[in-house]
């Protein structure tokens, strides 16, 4: 059988940095504190009180939404 489902790496928003230099975490806590208005709560997930970030979601929606800065990943 195989798994069409993409996998995706959830990475903690505190770590998203350890991983890709854009956006900074200022700018991530801000995406979050209005993920409704700029449409992006698909990319957000809470898990035991920590809010994970959908690694291939994020980029998708970036690439959507800004696609200048999209290009950033490592």
């Amino acid at each position: 059988m195989i798994d069409d489902k993409k996998n995706t790496r959830l990475i903690p928003l505190t770590k998203w940095n350890d991983y890709h230099v854009w956006p900074s975490l200022g700018g991530l806590r801000h995406l979050y504190a209005f993920r409704t208005k700029k449409e992006c709560e698909k990319i957000f997930f809470k898990a035991a009180g920590r809010v994970l970030i959908d690694e291939e979601a994020f980029f998708d929606w970036a690439r959507d939404s800004r696609p200048s800065l999209a290009d950033s990943r490592k």
